[in-house]
C-alpha cells in the first residue's frame, strides 16, 4: 500500500475510533459526519494522553476534556515506561524496546530495539511522534515514514513547531539544526558562540536560541541567529527554558538561584524596549522539571516534594498539587490539546493541567484500571446520553488477536554521564552540582566526585556536593562519575574553577604613571591579588579624560593638563556571579605647561676633527623642549633646557659660515642665527675643505647671477 492509501486508511480508522472509543481523537477543521469524505493528507490533532500503569501492565488513555480514562491497550513488562502516540499507533518506550500497539484494535503490532538504551524525550508532532536520545544524540521518527536520525552529538531539550520540524541543540559545538517533516538529514542553520551555552524554545512557533553565557535570546534565521535580546538578569550555566512562550512572556527556570523568570520576548520582534523580567521564588533545596509552557500556563514539578506547580504570565500562582503514587520523580508532557499532562511514575494517577486557566484534575488510573479490561472503554464515569455506544465488537479485545511475545529484558549496563555538571567557588572551598545520570537499567547506587589531589562518594539520590580543605588561588577541575550495580559510567566535568574568599573583590594594582609636555599620559600597573576570582577587565580613568575598560596592563590617555589623578581598579567574578570592582591603585601625575614661547641664543661655535659644536643657551618656560642645529643639513632633534651643546659632525668650512640653532616645545618654536668663524683651541681657523668649497662655490654663483 503506497504513502496516500495508507494514511487515507489511517484516517478512517481514526475517525472511527473517535466515535468508538469516548473520542480519543478530534478532528481539525472538518465537521464529522455519516456522509463526510475523509480528505487525504488531512492534519489530525492528537486528544489527550497515553500512560502506562504498572499495576495492570498497560497503556490507558486520559481524555484531558473530560478526565476520563477511555481506552486500554495491554503490553505486559514495561514498568516505568513513557507512551507516545501518533495517527494511528501509540508506542510504548522502554529502555531496551519500544512496543506499538493500534490504537483501532488496542492490540500490540510489534516490538522493536531502541537506537540507545536511555529514556528518550517525547514530541508528539505532526509527523511523528518522535523519540529524542539526546546523550546518544539519535532522532528516531515513529511516524510515516519511520527513520533514525543522527544529530551528530549530544542535545538539549528539543522543541518542535505546528507544522512538524523538530528543533534541537548540540551541547557540544553549540550547532542549531532543523529537522523537517518527513526529511531524512538535518541542517544547521545557526550556532552559539565557542564555550557557549543555551537551549531552545519557541515564540510565535519560530525557533529562539537561549544563550545561557550571554544572558541573550536571539532568533534563529537561515542565515544563522539574529540579534540579541538581553534579558535583564544573571543566569546561571544549568538554566532551563520552556518549550515555548505564554503571551509575551518567556518562563525560564535557574534551579541554583532557586528562581523562575518570566521574560519579556516582544523587544525579539518590536523595536522597543523589554520590560523588567518576573521574578518567582522557588522552594529551596528541591529539585525541579520544567518549566513546559501551554498557551496561558506555566507548569514545573518539585520533584523532591512531588508536587507540580502552575502559574500565569504575571508570575502567579496558580495551584499547587500533590502528584500521587509511587516511585521516582513525576513526568511532564505536553499534549498537542494544549494541556500539560503530569504522570506519577508508576502511572497510577494523571494530573491533568487546563492550559488556559492552570487548574489541576487528578485522573485516578488505578481506580479506572480495576474496571476495565483490554480495549474497552471505562465504565466509571458513565457517558453521556448523546454519546453513542460502541458496538459489542468494541467492548472487548477480538478473541483471536495474537500477542508478539515481549523480548527479553535486557541486562543493566553502567549509567551514562551525568548532565549539566557545574561548580562554584567558595573560600577554600567548591560547590559542585549536577542533573542525573542515565540509570540503563539499574538504580543509581552512587555519585564519585574527583578533583586533582581527592575525590569523594555521595550516594545516589545526591544531586552535588561542597569539596572542603582546597587552595584558594589553585584552579581545580571537578569530574563527576554516576556508579550502579552494573559498574562505573563516564565521567563529566565542569569548567576550572579557582577557589577564593568568597566575593571578596580583588586587591589595588600598583600604577606607574609619566607624562609628557605635549599632554601625554602613560600608564600601567601589575595585576593584583585577585583573591579567588577570575578577572574580567580593568577600569582605568585619568581625571578629566573618563573611563576605559581594559583588557591589558597598559594604557595611554592624550590631551591630560595640570595635576591630573590616574586610577586602576581590577574587575572580577566567580563562577556565573555577578562582575565584583577591587580596590583602586591611584598615582598623581603632573603634566607640565609652558608659561610662554621658548627662547634660544647661540653662545659660542667651536670647531675640532671635523666636527662644530654649538653651544646655546635655551629657556623652555617650565616644559619639555628639544633642539636642532642646521649647517647645510639639519641635526637629530636633541633634548635640550638652559645651557646646552649641539652637536654637527663630519663637516668642513672656510672663513665665516652661519649655522641656524632652533628649539620646540608644546607651545611653539624659536630659532636663532650665528655668522661668523668658528674657532679652534680658542683662535679663528683658516682650513678649506671639500665641502665648504663646495658650498663656497655655490654662494658666489648665486652673487654673479
Amino acid at each position: 500500500m503506497n504513502t496516500e492509501k495508507r494514511f487515507s486508511a489511517v484516517a478512517r480508522t481514526r475517525m472511527a475510533v473517535a466515535l468508538v472509543v469516548a473520542g480519543c481523537l478530534a478532528l481539525v477543521g472538518l465537521a464529522v459526519t455519516g456522509q463526510a469524505a475523509t480528505p487525504e493528507r488531512l492534519e489530525f490533532v492528537q486528544v489527550g494522553h497515553w500512560v502506562y500503569n504498572d499495576a495492570a501492565q498497560s497503556a490507558f488513555h486520559v481524555d484531558g476534556s473530560t478526565n476520563r480514562v477511555d481506552a486500554r491497550a495491554d503490553v505486559p513488562g514495561a514498568n516505568g515506561s513513557q507512551v507516545a502516540q501518533g495517527d494511528g499507533s501509540g508506542y510504548v518506550v522502554e529502555r531496551n524496546r519500544i512496543t506499538e500497539f493500534d490504537k483501532a484494535t488496542l492490540s500490540v503490532e510489534e516490538s522493536v530495539p531502541p537506537p540507545a538504551p536511555e529514556t528518550p524525550f517525547v514530541l508528539e508532532i505532526a509527523g511523528g511522534p518522535y523519540l529524542v536520545y539526546r546523550n546518544a544524540g539519535q532522532i528516531v521518527r515513529l511516524g510515516d515514514p519511520a527513520a533514525t536520525v543522527p544529530a551528530g552529538g549530544p542535545l538539549s531539550r528539543p522543541v518542535a513547531t505546528t507544522e512538524g520540524t523538530v528543533w534541537t541543540h548540540r551541547v557540544d559545538n553549540g550547532s542549531v539544526c532543523e529537522l523537517p517533516k518527513g526529511a531524512a538529514v538535518m541542517a544547521c542553520p545557526a550556532q552559539l558562540p565557542p564555550g557557549h551555552g543555551g537551549g531552545l524554545t519557541l515564540v510565535g512557533d519560530r525557533p529562539v536560541v537561549l544563550d545561557t553565557t550571554g544572558d541573550s535570546l536571539h532568533r534563529v534565521g537561515p542565515d544563522g541567529l539574529g540579534d540579541a535580546l538581553p534579558l535583564g538578569i544573571k543566569l546561571s550555566p544549568s538554566a532551563q527554558v520552556a518549550n515555548s512562550a505564554v503571551g509575551d512572556r518567556l518562563a525560564i527556570a535557574d534551579p541554583e538561584r532557586n528562581q523562575l523568570h518570566l521574560i519579556d520576548i516582544s523587544g525579539l520582534d518590536e523595536d522597543r524596549p523589554s520590560a523588567k523580567p518576573i521574578s518567582v521564588e522557588l522552594s529551596k533545596g528541591s529539585r525541579f522539571n520544567g518549566p513546559l509552557s501551554s498557551s496561558n500556563v506555566v507548569a514545573m514539578v518539585d520533584e523532591t516534594r512531588g508536587e507540580v506547580l502552575t502559574y500565569d504570565a504575571t508570575g502567579k500562582l496558580r495551584s499547587t498539587t500533590k502528584v500521587p503514587g509511587q516511585g521516582t520523580a513525576p513526568r511532564l508532557a505536553k499534549g498537542e490539546d494544549n494541556r500539560i499532562y503530569v504522570d506519577s511514575s508508576d502511572g497510577s494517577h494523571v494530573l491533568v493541567v487546563n492550559g488556559e486557566d492552570g487548574t489541576v484534575v487528578d485522573v485516578d488510573v488505578d481506580k479506572a484500571a480495576s474496571s476495565q479490561t483490554a480495549g474497552a472503554p471505562s465504565a466509571d464515569p458513565e457517558p453521556s446520553g448523546n454519546q453513542p455506544a460502541p458496538p459489542p465488537q468494541q467492548q472487548q479485545a477480538p478473541p483471536n488477536t495474537q500477542q508478539a511475545p515481549p523480548p527479553p529484558v535486557a541486562k543493566a549496563t553502567p549509567p551514562g554521564a551525568p548532565r549539566k555538571v557545574s561548580a562554584t567557588s567558595g573560600d577554600g572551598s567548591i560547590k559542585v552540582s549536577w542533573s542525573p545520570a542515565a540509570d540503563n537499567g539499574a538504580r543509581i547506587t552512587g555519585y564519585r566526585v574527583t578533583w586533582t589531589g581527592g575525590s569523594m562518594r555521595v550516594g545516589g539520590s545526591s544531586r552535588g556536593a561542597t569539596i572542603s580543605g582546597l587552595t584558594n588561588g589553585t584552579p581545580y577541575v571537578i569530574t563527576v562519575i554516576a556508579e550502579n550495580s552494573a559498574g562505573v559510567g563516564p565521567g563529566a566535568s565542569a569548567k576550572a574553577v579557582v577557589p577564593g574568599p568568597a566575593n571578596r573583590p580583588a586587591g589595588a594594582p600598583v600604577v606607574t604613571a609619566n607624562a609628557t609636555a605635549a599632554g601625554n599620559v602613560s600608564v600601567s600597573w601589575t595585576q593584583p591579588d585577585l583573591r579567588g576570582g577570575t578577572l574580567v577587565h580593568y577600569l582605568v580613568s585619568v581625571t578629566g579624560k573618563g573611563q576605559r575598560t581594559v583588557s591589558g596592563t597598559s594604557a595611554d590617555f592624550t590631551g591630560v593638563t595640570g595635576t591630573a589623578t590616574v586610577t586602576v581598579r581590577a574587575v572580577t567574578k566567580f563562577g556565573s556571579g555577578a562582575n565584583l570592582n577591587g580596590a583602586t591603585g591611584s598615582r598623581k601625575v603632573t603634566v607640565p605647561v609652558a608659561s610662554g614661547p621658548p627662547t634660544i641664543t647661540i653662545t659660542q661655535v667651536r670647531g675640532k676633527d671635523s666636527t662644530l659644536y654649538v653651544s646655546v643657551n635655551v629657556n623652555a618656560k617650565g616644559v619639555p623642549a628639544t633642539c636642532t642645529a642646521e649647517f647645510f643639513s639639519e641635526t637629530k632633534p636633541t633634548a635640550c633646557s638652559g645651557a646646552t651643546t649641539l652637536t654637527i659632525p663630519s663637516v668642513a668650512w672656510v672663513g665665516a659660515i652661519t649655522i641656524t640653532a632652533t628649539v620646540k616645545t608644546s607651545a611653539g618654536t624659536a630659532s636663532d642665527t650665528w655668522r661668523g668663524v668658528p674657532t679652534v683651541n680658542g683662535g679663528a681657523l683658516f682650513w678649506l675643505g671639500p665641502l665648504a668649497l663646495v658650498g663656497l662655490r655655490r654662494r658666489k654663483e648665486k652673487e654673479i647671477l
